[in-house]
């Protein structure tokens, strides 16, 4: 079965960094379209930025500049590092897997990103 397995949300001041990682298996991995979605107390789940089985990517308006999406396709995984948070970046971040040759996709467990003084 499909699993995805994110890690390293956490506490952090505003200006600061963070890197998510997000593990995948029980998928051709190099076939996949992989995302990013972010969900704050209250709003509704937003894509944050995605990356194609080709490398292509996309980000949200808010994240230009500060985010980068990348893969590893021997490992994987695919990675979102996060520079200048600001606090209204505070959410639930998810990581999402869409296979090959299937509409159906699947969600990581999420993984708590704060950021406060």
């Amino acid at each position: 079965q499909v699993q995805l397995v994110e890690s390293g949300g956490g506490l952090v001041q505003p200006g600061g960094s963070l890197r998510l990682s997000c593990a995948a298996s029980g998928i051709i991995f190099r076939l996949a379209a992989m995302g990013w979605y972010r969900q704050a107390p209250g709003k509704q789940r937003e894509l944050v930025a995605a990356i194609t089985s080709g490398g292509n990517t996309n980000y949200a308006d808010s994240v230009k500049g500060r985010f980068t999406i990348s893969r590893d396709n021997a490992r994987n995984t695919v990675d979102l590092q996060m520079n200048s948070l600001k606090p209204e970046d505070t959410a639930v971040y998810y990581c999402q897997c869409r296979p090959a040759f299937t509409t159906q996709a699947y969600w990581g467990q999420g993984t708590q990103v704060t950021v406060s003084p």
